[in-house]
């Protein structure tokens, strides 16, 4: 059995706000954790059943996890220049995806912690087809199109509920309780670990009984963006069309295509966010 296992940091066990992970002295910690957390999925994985295991690392510049701590019966992806995101080396022949460490949607659970949808700077809300996603539920869309089912997530409790109004039958591990955007009730690591072996070894021993969440085409995403910069910079793409002052919309033949391309949109609106294109060729 084959798991891909996509990585973000928010959900991790022992994270409560955004200084932890961006203050150097506190993200050296907080790298550790994260590749505990993942390894305590890979562990439970592998009791579970799981033959081999990719690890793409999805948070920030996407390389997190301290490869040299990473259980060495793992692959890892990890380096930010990729055309499928967190999902970089996924495909059809994976039997399931797990998400570890994910966390809220922006505009979702008032108190999901740290909550934002890939790119807290300029995104304000992502729709597919009309509905409102967050990044777990986009990317097991795309999970869905290989035809490999979403078994898995850990995060705070907020993420989780919030997560399971689409993916009811997902194994959970909760890591804390959400108090607010950037405060949480936090289980010791050791324990977040420890539900996260027990529900990540669950989830691919009941592989076969996960259904992918399949989109047929065609996909339309609605993004809208928090400022009008960033908005009119990505139509910079000839198929996106603007539909507000920061809103933007286009339409593709399949969900993998629309996820690339909503993947170079938000490029080009972070880029956008203070003029940086303007000065491209200065």
């Amino acid at each position: 059995m084959k798991i891909f296992i996509s990585a973000d940091m928010e959900g991790i066990s022992g994270v409560a706000t955004n200084q932890q992970l961006k203050t150097p002295s506190e993200y050296q910690r907080f790298r550790k954790l994260m590749t505990a957390d993942v390894n305590a999925a890979i562990e439970g994985a592998i009791s579970g059943g799981a033959k081999e295991i990719v690890v793409a690392d999805g948070h920030g510049n996407m390389s997190n996890i301290l490869i040299e701590e990473l259980d060495p019966r793992a692959r890892l992806v990890s380096g930010n220049n990729r055309v499928m995101c967190q999902l970089e080396g996924l495909d059809d022949s994976f039997d399931g995806i797990m998400f570890v460490g994910h966390h809220g949607r922006e505009g979702g659970s008032e108190t999901a912690v740290i909550s934002h949808t890939l790119a807290g700077i300029c995104v304000n809300e992502m729709k597919i087809n009309g509905e409102v996603v967050g990044e777990t539920e986009m990317n097991a869309y795309v999970a869905g199109a290989f035809g490999v089912p979403p078994i898995f997530t850990s995060g705070d409790d907020a993420y989780i509920a919030e997560v399971q109004e689409t993916l009811p039958n997902i194994e959970a591990a909760v890591t804390k309780r959400a108090v607010d955007r950037f405060a949480a009730e936090l289980l010791h690591p050791e324990e977040a670990q420890k539900a996260i072996r027990a529900k990540a070894e669950l989830a691919v021993t009941n592989a076969k009984k996960h259904q992918p969440l399949e989109l047929k085409g065609p996909v339309t995403f609605d993004i809208q963006f928090k400022g009008s910069q960033q908005a009119m910079m990505t139509t910079t793409i000839p198929s996106v069309e603007m539909t507000g002052p920061k809103s933007i919309r286009f339409t593709c033949e399949d969900v993998v295509t629309a996820y690339k391309h909503m993947w170079g949109c938000v490029i080009i609106a972070m880029t956008a966010t203070n003029g940086v294109l303007g000065s491209v060729n200065a």
